[in-house]
């Protein structure tokens, strides 16, 4: 029984690390498209930082600065 536990505990937490290595969004930027600069281009509603990514995709990384 204890050896099923630790498998358990493990397993979850390697599910925990797989899920958060995927996304490297914050919730410090929320990203909206901005069909007025462009028909890629993106701005954080919150820092308002701007950036242009590739047709299709979205902006993973905060670009909010430090400090």
């Amino acid at each position: 029984m204890p050896v099923l536990l630790i498998v358990l505990l493990v397993g979850v937490l390697a599910y925990m690390w797989v899920a958060r290595r995927g996304s490297t969004l914050t919730r410090d930027c929320r990203w909206r498209l901005d069909r007025t600069a462009g028909v890629d281009a993106w701005r954080c509603a919150a820092c308002g930082a701007a950036v242009t990514v590739a047709a299709g995709k979205r902006p993973k990384d905060c670009l909010r600065p430090v400090g």
